[in-house]
């Protein structure tokens, strides 16, 4: 290995917006993230819905039809047997 090359590998903090702080070593001594493992829908369970411009009414609304769509041409089906 090239002498002086590498960056050095300190004691570090991880802090969250959520007041969170993990101890770890990095190359920076303070990491700065906006959500971490203790604040993340997907940890800690909770579903947390941003509805942009309707995106999310749009999308259940299609989803619905689509049901619906599908169900209609199941009934088709079993009147045709």
């Amino acid at each position: 290995m090239k002498a002086d090359i590498h960056p050095k590998y300190v004691d570090a903090e991880i802090r969250c917006a959520c007041g969170n702080v993990i101890k770890t070593r990095s190359t920076k001594p303070v990491i700065i993230v906006g959500i971490c493992n203790a604040c993340h829908p997907f940890y800690t369970g909770q579903q947390k819905l941003v509805d942009t411009a309707g995106r999310v009414d749009k999308f259940q609304q299609r989803q619905a039809k689509t049901q619906a769509l599908q169900a209609a041409l199941a009934e088709k089906k079993k009147k045709k047997r």
